[in-house]
C-alpha cells in the first residue's frame, strides 16, 4: 500500500506542481487507498495469483491521472512526473532503512525470525514491516524505470527523444506491459532486476542488517 500509493500519488502532486489539476480535480491526492484501487490489478490478478500458487505477484493500482497537455511544459513535464513515482519509492526506501537502522540500534536484535517476549516482538513486527517496505518499494521503483511505455521509464524515454521518434516509440503503448512482462520472464533480466534489487536493499542496510532478513 505504501509503496504503490505513494508512487501514484506522487505523480498527481508532481503534475499539479507543473500545471496540471486533474489528479486534484478528481480528488486522486490523497493517501487513502481506496481511490487507488483498481478492481483488476489491485484485487483480482494478485487474488488468482496467489490462488495459483504463483512463485511471483503482479499487480498495479489506478493509475492516477495526469494531462501532460496542460502542463506548462508538456514534453518536459513528462519526464519530470514520470520520474516522481520511481523517485518518491526510493525516497521511501531510503526512509525505511534508515528507520530500521536506527530502531535496531535502540533495541538490538540477534535474531529476526525468534519467538520472543513483548515488547521485542513488536519491534521485530515492525522492522519486518519496514523491511518489506523497503524491497517493494525498491521493486516498484525499479519496474516503474523500464523504458518502455507506458512504465514511467517508457514515459521518461518519450519525453527525452526527438519528436518523430518520440511519437513512433510511444505507439507501443498498449503493448508494453506484454512486452515488459514477456522479457522478465523469457530472458534474464528477472535475475538482472534481483541482483540490482538485493545490491540496493544491502547498500542500504549494511551487510548485518540485511543479513538478519535474509537468513545470513
Amino acid at each position: 500500500m505504501v509503496a504503490v500509493i505513494f508512487h501514484e500519488v506522487a505523480h498527481g502532486y508532481a503534475a499539479l506542481k507543473l500545471g496540471d489539476t486533474t489528479a486534484k480535480d478528481m480528488g486522486r491526492l490523497t493517501l487513502n487507498p481506496i481511490p487507488h484501487i483498481d478492481p483488476i490489478g489491485t484485487v483480482a490478478i494478485p487474488l488468482i495469483l496467489i490462488l495459483l500458487k504463483s512463485p511471483f505477484l503482479f499487480g498495479y493500482a489506478r493509475p492516477v491521472p495526469v494531462n501532460f497537455m496542460r502542463l506548462k511544459n508538456p514534453k518536459k513535464g513528462m519526464i519530470l512526473v514520470s520520474a516522481a513515482g520511481p523517485a518518491t519509492n526510493f525516497l521511501v526506501a531510503i526512509i525505511a532503512a534508515v528507520l530500521i537502522r536506527v530502531i535496531l540500534i535502540l533495541h538490538p536484535i540477534s535474531d529476526i525470525s525468534a519467538k520472543v517476549p513483548f515488547p521485542e516482538s513488536i519491534i521485530i513486527t515492525i522492522v519486518t514491516i519496514l523491511f518489506y517496505t523497503l524491497m517493494l518499494s525498491v521493486v516498484l521503483g525499479l519496474f516503474n524505470l523500464t523504458p518502455i511505455p507506458p512504465l514511467d521509464g517508457g514515459r521518461i524515454a518519450v519525453g527525452l527523444l526527438p519528436n518523430e521518434a518520440a511519437i513512433k516509440y510511444s505507439r507501443i503503448e498498449p503493448f508494453g506491459i506484454f512486452i515488459v512482462l514477456g522479457l522478465l520472464f523469457l530472458t534474464p533480466l528477472s535475475k538482472v532486476f534481483y541482483i540490482v534489487i538485493i545490491s540496493i536493499a544491502y547498500l542500504l542496510l549494511g551487510g548485518e542488517t540485511f543479513g538478519l532478513f535474509i537468513g545470513g
